[in-house]
């Protein structure tokens, strides 16, 4: 009767590693994005160029390497580890009312936030930021982003506000299953 209980035992855990190593196999087996074939490099390079040489294109590098430009790209290199491993950091709300000038009132809403001395802007759309609300200007928070952007109509990083929290206390996480990952 021992005997056949051990066997048994040592069947159910083989079977149980098997089945456990097949689900980590099968999550490690995503499909790779294919690269992008010489043609469509080439494409893709004459589209870059094409919109270098249009007035936007001409702007926007005129600002990169402006004062305001080389700061903005300074504050990104500051955070870029942070952002590429999704790490918390610490922040502090410096406005809660930041409106860009000419913008309709019923647009996207801004939270401004000081890291390591460096200003970056956050948006939100006004039903997201509602559950901002009761940050106030000098709270600290932590917050994490997956990405920043850059423009010449906005004086500092764009940072997205991935998940923010005040005293441990989670105030905004976006979920990414709403928009597939976007």
């Amino acid at each position: 009767m021992k005997k056949i209980l051990c066997v048994l035992i040592l069947l159910l855990v083989v079977v149980s590693g098997l089945v456990f190593a097949n689900r980590d196999i099968t999550n490690e087996t995503r499909p790779t994005p294919k690269p992008l074939s010489a043609a469509e490099k080439k494409h893709a390079l004459a589209e870059r160029k094409k919109w270098e040489a249009s007035p936007d294109g001409i702007r926007y590098k005129a600002w990169e390497v402006s004062p305001e430009g080389k700061k903005v790209h300074a504050s990104h290199d500051k955070i870029r580890a942070n952002i590429k491993a999704f790490t918390s950091m610490e922040a502090v709300v410096t406005s809660v009312t930041f409106q860009r000038e000419n913008a309709a009132s019923s647009g996207p809403k801004w939270l401004i936030v000081k890291i390591n001395g460096d200003e970056y802007m956050m948006q939100f759309t006004p039903d997201e930021f509602q559950q901002l609300s009761s940050l106030k200007v000098n709270d600290k928070i932590t917050l994490r982003s997956r990405s920043a952007g850059y423009s010449p109509n906005h004086p500092y990083l764009i940072l997205s506000g991935d998940y923010i929290a005040q005293n441990n206390k989670v105030l905004f996480k976006r979920d990414f299953s709403k928009n597939k990952g976007c």
